[in-house]
């Protein structure tokens, strides 16, 4: 079930929302979380559930083991295999097999293995506790219950935020309930559907048009990148939105996950503001331990690639995955290798031009996110960069595109900028931030409706992160 759902947003929502809230004490909400989670998973896939329930009793049984000191390496170390099987087998097996199945003429290979929605998120998860039990054995949680409820809280269990144990736990035991927190969750949550149906739904469109098309130019290869660059954005930035925005109606506080990414200099900065979660999880467990930037210049620059390599494979069962990895890793080592970002923020141009460099670098990249296959995304590059004959289809395609579509996209690039928040902060007058402040509930007021607009006259997309 997506949280941008009609069955969620009018029936699901609401009354776990009033069910919750009947019950008197923590610990009664948080078992009512556990189960509401569960039955929010089962809607979806309710075969991953018996992975899910697994999966988390073995992570919570190796913490207890490593607590008490057993064997804590070899624990550690089995817990970890166990959770990259499951997410090997599950995500990865078609992909490997199928690869070395294609060498002896066997094509199409499948093992009809199901792919449990959100296999990517709970799995870190899972190897961020036992990892965190191993670096502090009184890190690890006596309650199979809580650990249980940190792997399936449902606002981040299918696409993130990917949370730290040792802040959930903490909540678990102490967290603010009122109206006002409530309600300022609620207007997060509208944000985010928002960033869903109005913008990355609409300019998904666009994207689509140009990805679909058989003789691409170079308008609409240009205009497609661009509004799958935006499409993505608001689509996952969106569900981190809503997911923020209902933890915080149940009490808790979850970590940010994005920061105007497209606003980067470079590779590098625009990964400290992209997927944050993901980043510093992969920045934790990968990074630092291969020995981060503690050993010279090319040493660093080996570990990035190794991680943006893995983060690609990470995305995605496929050869467009592993080469979007290897873009963003060979832009990242070049700029920790030869510092040619440094040197160009040096200037007012060069700083201009470093944001040039860095959105077009990351747009580009898209274009092997988006597509289905390399041979489409080999369309697609030709088509950006040698594509100036104009074909009629692409006229043809850039006719159909609504006046919404376009005014999605115009409104999804001003969006993407700190507009709002860098005008807001030069607010001095009291008076006058006061005001703003008000006026935002009745702009989210407007916003829900627009939002209820759209489900009622469109299909249902689901999120874009929820094959991951």
């Amino acid at each position: 079930m997506a949280l941008s759902s009609a069955a969620y947003l009018f029936c699901f929502l609401p009354i776990g929302t009033a069910a919750y809230f009947l019950i008197p004490n923590l610990r009664g909400k948080n078992i009512f979380l556990i189960i509401f989670g569960l039955i929010f998973y089962a809607f979806g896939q309710i075969e991953g559930v018996i992975l899910l329930l697994l999966s988390s009793a073995v992570n919570y049984a190796a913490g207890v083991l490593i607590a008490r000191g057993w064997r804590e390496k070899t624990v550690f170390i089995a817990a970890v295999v166990f959770d990259l099987l499951m997410l090997g087998v599950f995500k990865y097996f078609d992909f490997f097999v199928g690869g070395v199945a294609g060498l002896f003429g066997v094509k199409d290979f499948s093992a009809g293995l199901i792919l449990p929605v959100g296999i990517s998120f709970f799995t870190f998860r899972e190897i961020s506790y036992v990892a965190d039990c191993r670096k502090n054995p009184q890190a690890a949680s006596r309650s199979f219950f809580d650990v249980l409820l940190y792997i399936s809280f449902f606002p981040q269990l299918t696409s993130g935020p990917i949370a730290r144990f040792g802040d959930f736990e903490r909540q678990l035991r102490e967290r603010t309930h009122s109206a006002e927190r409530a309600a300022r969750g609620l207007r997060r949550l509208i944000v985010g559907l928002a960033k869903k149906l109005l913008v990355a739904s609409l300019v998904g469109e666009i994207a689509d048009a140009a990805f679909s098309a058989g003789a691409l130019d170079f308008r609409l290869a240009w205009l497609g990148a661009a509004a799958y660059t935006l499409q993505i954005y608001f689509d996952f930035s969106g569900y981190s939105d809503m997911a923020i925005g209902l933890a915080s109606v149940f009490g808790f506080d979850s970590p940010e996950n994005f920061n105007y990414p497209y606003v980067s200099s470079s590779i590098t900065e625009f990964w400290r503001r992209w997927h944050i979660s993901l980043s510093s999880w992969f920045r934790d467990y990968v990074y630092i331990p291969l020995g981060g930037s503690r050993r010279g210049v090319n040493r660093t620059a080996a570990n990035k690639a190794a991680v943006f390599l893995l983060c690609g494979l990470w995305h995605g069962a496929s050869m467009t995955f592993v080469l979007w990895g290897a873009w963003h890793a060979a832009f990242s080592a070049l700029e920790s290798r030869f510092k040619y970002v440094d040197r160009l923020r040096g200037s007012k141009w060069g700083r201009g031009l470093s944001h040039v460099y860095a959105l077009a670098a990351v747009c580009l990249g898209f274009v092997l996110f988006r597509a289905d296959t390399l041979a489409q995304a080999g369309t697609v590059y030709a088509a950006l960069f040698t594509g100036f004959s104009l074909s009629a289809e692409t006229t043809l395609a850039l006719q159909r595109i609504t006046p919404t579509a376009w005014i999605a996209f115009a409104a999804g690039i001003a969006a993407c900028t700190p507009l709002y928040p860098l005008a807001a902060k030069k607010l001095t007058n009291e008076r006058a931030r006061e005001v703003l402040s008000v006026a935002s509930w009745p702009c989210s007021v407007l916003l829900l409706a627009l939002c209820m607009l759209a489900l009622a006259g469109g299909g249902f997309q689901p999120f874009i992160y929820f094959q991951f």
